[in-house]
């Protein structure tokens, strides 16, 4: 039997990648940086080079507490190699150095027993997935469904867009697999800076009939990814982001659904100025929650309203330091890909 299997966000957890933030550096500025991560700035205002070597260390014993509480409930935990992302690469168009292999959840797509390797907008994301191989081909071995997206050839064309809405144009499918929502049947997939129509169109294709892809595009959000603007709590429930959505501006399946507002983050400004302009993240990062179970997430330690929300809604937390989820512009949900879930496939919405 196959080793992977998820269908959605909840289902009680037994196996999971988890991210390793060794080696990670900034994206190499160009026009696909610029777009998905800094669309504010010129190329040349781009952060650059390594992360700080604190905060690198700092999120390595994070990330290793959490492995721990992962264990002690008994989830099998798989982590990437250690990459050289300061090495180069190019295609004839373009040449660029890689980025981190802190956030799997941006890279790789599971739908039920399938593996979908994303055909992500950051041209240093390209061979990301490299580090991930030996876990792949096991997981191929188990029976599990492996396959990539087309590459894409993110020429500077695909960026020429209003950089204050800035979707890629529909030249050819880019997106990130942390632009799709998975609630069984349905999915909800998010139009942003690191995903186009065209990656939706390519995503429902290969899916076919036992899956439905809507489209999303928000007009107070044109940030990368879904899982600091929606998180689905377990049937019936969903965590929404106050400063994206509202009750008018809802996809219409999630109108079924009991929505609940987060509270504004805490802790925003610990670090300095210099910090802050510096990272990847925004303000909300830490809404990035990740569910063991139904009744069990994991959240920032810090984010005291939002955790007696979820308490006050029946939901056990867990509440663990992730130190540098802005700089590094990931949480507990990015920095995870759940591979296997002990639930089946569910239609949850009429």
């Amino acid at each position: 039997m196959s080793k992977v299997c998820s269908y959605n966000e909840w289902d009680p957890l037994e196996e999971v990648i988890v991210g390793n933030p060794l080696n990670a550096r900034y994206p190499t500025p160009d026009k696909s940086t610029q777009l998905a991560e800094f669309p504010d700035r010129t190329i040349d205002e781009i952060p650059y080079g390594n992360f700080p070597q604190r905060v690198i260390e700092e999120t390595d014993e994070d990330l290793n507490e959490f492995v721990e509480i992962l264990e002690k409930q008994g989830v099998i935990v798989k982590r990437p190699k250690t990459w050289p992302n300061e090495a180069k690469f190019s295609t004839i168009h373009w040449e660029a150095s890689g980025y981190y292999n802190y956030c799997p959840r941006d890279i790789m797509l599971v739908i039920g027993d399938q593996i979908i390797e994303s055909p992500n907008v950051i041209r240093s994301r390209m061979f990301e997935v490299f580090a991930y191989k030996d876990l792949l081909n096991g997981y191929l071995k188990s029976g599990a469904k492996w396959y990539s997206a087309p590459k894409p050839m993110l020429l500077d064309s695909l960026f020429d867009v209003d950089l204050n809405k800035p979707i890629p144009l529909n030249s050819e499918p880019a997106f990130d697999a942390a632009n799709v929502l998975r609630l069984g049947q349905d999915l909800i997939y998010l139009l942003s800076s690191t995903g186009n129509e065209f990656g939706g169109q390519w995503l429902q294709t290969m899916l076919g009939d036992t899956f439905k892809v809507h489209f999303l595009k928000l007009d107070a959000y044109y940030g990368s990814h879904i899982d600091s603007t929606f998180i689905a709590l377990r049937p019936g429930l969903m965590l929404c982001n106050p400063a994206r959505v509202n009750d008018d501006t809802l996809p219409a399946v999630l109108k079924q659904w009991e929505v609940i507002y987060s509270p504004p983050m805490e802790n925003t400004n610990v670090y300095d100025k210099e910090y802050r302009r510096n990272s990847i993240g925004s303000d909300w990062i830490d809404m990035n929650l990740f569910s063991i179970n139904p009744n069990l997430v994991v959240v920032n330690k810090y984010q005291i309203p939002l955790i007696k929300l979820l308490e006050s809604h029946g939901i056990d937390v867990i509440p663990l330091n992730l130190r540098h989820s802005k700089m590094l512009g990931g949480g507990f949900h990015c920095v995870t890909l759940d591979i296997r879930r002990s639930g089946t496939l569910e239609k949850y919405f009429k």
